[in-house]
């Protein structure tokens, strides 16, 4: 038998210790919470993407009576920026839910589908994609998603 340790580091901030822009990033990423449609979850998710160019664009979770047809937050941010403006790469992806009137005490983890997707768009840009997951007693730091799927599926992975 052999065995592989795999360690991720993870950077845990308050919100007044992160700089201006990324303040800016997670503020947009909790305003989209408002315009969650969570009707049965009750479970509001706001992302924010930073584009190359500067501009920011959000997304929100959207359900459906038939689960698997809804989409989470980040999926509509990432899809919608690359759809939109397909030449500026996602620098970075702030991720906030707001549930039972107030913001998460911890931060939230994008799903493995969200995971993924993420990981499609740092192999499409070629570059890593800086993610923020606040929380109110805290927002974790990661500098790619491979901190949060170490072990990845790509399309190199369909070759080996």
């Amino acid at each position: 038998m052999k065995e592989k340790e795999i360690i991720s580091k993870v950077r845990i901030y308050d919100y007044e210790e992160l700089s201006e822009a990324d303040r800016e990033l997670i503020d947009k990423a909790k305003e989209a919470t408002q315009t969650s449609y969570a009707p049965f979850s009750k479970f509001c998710v706001g992302a924010a993407a930073r584009l190359s160019d500067g501009r920011i664009v959000t997304g929100s979770n959207q359900e459906n009576a038939a689960f698997p047809s809804s989409l989470c937050a980040e999926r509509t941010a990432l899809f919608y920026a690359n759809a939109r403006y397909p030449e500026k790469s996602v620098e970075e992806l702030a991720i906030a839910a707001y549930a039972h009137g107030a913001f998460l005490k911890a931060p939230i983890p994008p799903c493995g589908a969200c995971r993924q997707v993420i990981l499609g768009v740092e192999e499409r840009y070629g570059h890593p994609v800086r993610i923020l997951l606040f929380g109110e007693e805290g927002t974790y730091v990661v500098d790619s998603v491979k901190a949060l799927l170490p072990l990845q599926f790509t399309g190199e992975t369909m070759n080996e």
